[in-house]
């Protein structure tokens, strides 16, 4: 992963966390090594209260579930150039093997499926 996006995704996960106040020489060095340009387009999500950082799964952004092009995630897997959510404008990156998937649902036969009942016949005298 691009260093980069490793320095942002440090400094999303300090900003959101709460206990930010314990932690603001931290916010402030990690906010020095990311340049002036990237910065200010992750400040304008913060300040919106979105995330400025989006894991890539399955060509899906996590951050507004809309299909991201191949050649993006082709770019980001060869981590060249940091890329953005042309959707939501979101910093994209691949997350490590070593992080957790989320958990398959798997279906369970008939949820969902509902009878219908009959109406009662009404005796005509």
């Amino acid at each position: 992963m691009n260093e980069l996006i490793r320095n942002l995704l440090k400094l999303q996960s300090l900003e959101f966390s709460k206990t930010a106040q314990d932690s603001e020489k931290e916010i402030e060095a990690l906010r020095a090594l990311v340049p002036p340009p990237i910065l200010g387009h992750y400040d304008r999500l913060r300040a919106r209260a979105k995330k400025g950082v989006s894991a890539v799964r399955n060509q899906v952004c996590t951050g507004c579930h809309v299909q991201v092009p191949r050649a993006v995630e082709i770019n980001i897997m060869h981590g060249e150039d940091i890329q953005i959510c042309e959707n939501c404008g979101r910093y994209l990156y691949l997350p490590d093997a070593s992080e957790p998937e989320l958990p398959e649902v798997q279906p369970s036969g008939k949820a969902g499926v509902k009878t219908r009942r009959r109406p009662k016949a009404v005796a005509v005298a």
